[in-house]
């Protein structure tokens, strides 16, 4: 038997259309310029390659990736194809039983299943890479931030535009009084690009060949298969995603979460359009207030997704547009604005003429460029350095902010937040939503 959890015939099938893709040969092998010695190597597996996770291995492809998994054969058959000397498997479980000596895991899954994989993979001691939104639930994200102290193990999240150029630029004009002090931060997207806002189907469909449902399923309640949720479209089901919101804010967020130094909002509102019990609104408008800090003054988010167009700020003049085209951000200050993209690239000051004196004049770099959100990774694991969205120091915290958010849009009532206690203090219905039981033979 082979110890590939994946069937030859499986593989063969899904990988029919990439059959080029088995021609390539790793540069370690080659031995090309840039080799790097197997000591200085990662062994690195990849859980949930189907999609995102595509771009995350490839992030990582100058480390050793040895073993690769995905719960859909078929779905993840280009990701098995480019990465042949990968052991192949559905069962994440039996990838770690069976390859002890994966040193990182990167994870992307759909956001039900994020906490539990992260769980097992730092309590065997391997380093974890997780794409956004770190959990589906704010309990989730405390107790993942907990392990990863507990098992001194790093971390990071994929919210690429944190260890951006553009990122940096934000803070440190923020902190150069730029736009002076910033009361309000204005986000807006073009999420959902799936369904949502939609009943549960009572249709029944054959399984794709090569997808195993009941470890898609995971930790959430069983439902037979339906392609409303596999591939991608799970993200606007409650059960297994986290709505427009948990796809983005991880983005958009990030930004002024870390350059206005903020902890947990007090109160979070939101309005939406028609409420349905298993799927996100099609579109809402959430607002987060923060509250002041030492000398700094309370802030407020304002978060709009469905398209939901904002005011169009004055400090815009005439021909001017929000950067960012359909997804982006604006830090509102008492002298100007600051806008960019979700991903907090390309940052711009309005009005431009102010732009031109910034970049005319730029403020000193105060904070250190990071080659990248995967190398920087990829060194912290090596020894060198550490990671700027670690689950303990940003990406967990950040995480709960975000769901939050679900909490208002899901119990349609301003919620009071005691971050301390973890409970909403004035509706206590909405503290069902931030943790759930998983089914027999799932947990923490």
């Amino acid at each position: 038997m082979s110890r590939h959890d994946i069937s030859r015939r499986q593989f063969i099938a899904g990988a029919s259309a990439s059959a080029a893709a088995l021609t390539v040969v790793p540069r370690r092998v080659l031995g090309s310029a840039g080799f790097q010695a197997p000591s200085d190597t990662l062994n690195t597996a990849g859980i949930g390659i189907g999609g995102r996770g595509r771009a995350s291995i490839e992030g990582c492809r100058s480390q050793h990736i040895v073993a690769l998994c995905d719960v859909d054969a078929g779905h993840a058959a280009e990701t098995f194809a480019e990465h042949p000397q990968a052991s192949a498997y559905s069962d994440y479980r039996r990838m770690l039983d069976r390859e002890p000596d994966i040193d990182a895991v990167i994870i992307a899954t759909p956001d039900h299943i994020h906490a539990v994989i992260a769980m097992e993979a730092m309590r065997r001691g391997k380093h974890v890479f997780c794409e956004k939104p770190l959990t589906r639930t704010v309990a989730e994200a405390r107790a993942l931030a907990r392990a990863a102290r507990e098992h001194d193990v790093v971390t990071q999240m994929g919210n690429q535009g944190h260890a951006g150029e553009g990122t940096r630029q934000i803070r440190e004009w923020i902190e150069a009084g730029v736009i002076g002090t910033v009361r309000e931060v204005q986000y807006w997207t073009n999420r959902p690009i799936w369904p949502q806002a939609i009943e549960r189907p009572t249709d029944t469909h054959e399984m794709p060949s090569g997808l195993e449902w009941d470890l898609f399923l995971g930790p959430a309640r069983h439902r037979p298969y339906h392609p409303a949720y596999h591939p991608f479209r799970w993200r606007g089901w409650w059960d297994y995603g986290t709505g427009a919101l948990g796809d983005i804010a991880c983005h958009s967020m990030d930004a002024a979460f870390w350059a206005l130094e903020l902890d947990q909002p007090i109160r979070i509102e939101a309005e939406t359009t028609p409420l349905f019990a298993e799927t996100a609104p099609a579109v809402s408008r959430i607002t987060y207030e923060f509250p002041a800090r030492g000398s700094r003054p309370p802030v407020r988010f304002v978060w709009r997704d469905g398209d939901l167009a904002m005011p169009r700020p004055p400090q815009l003049v005439s021909g001017e547009r929000l950067p960012g085209g359909s997804s982006g951000q604006l830090f509102i200050g008492e002298g100007g604005a600051i806008g960019a993209d979700m991903y907090g690239r390309e940052p711009h000051v309005f009005p431009t003429t102010l732009h031109d004196d910034v970049m005319a004049s730029p403020p000193p770099q105060r904070y250190p460029r990071s080659p990248g959100v995967y190398l920087e990774w990829i060194e912290a694991c090596k020894g060198n350095g550490a990671t700027g969205s670690s689950f303990p120091e940003h990406s967990g915290p950040l995480t709960e902010v975000v769901l939050l958010g679900n909490l208002a849009v899901r119990t349609g009532q301003t919620i009071e937040w005691d971050a301390a206690r973890m409970r909403a203090t004035n509706v206590p219905e909405a503290n069902a939503f931030l943790d759930e039981e998983y089914r027999d033979g799932w947990s923490l």
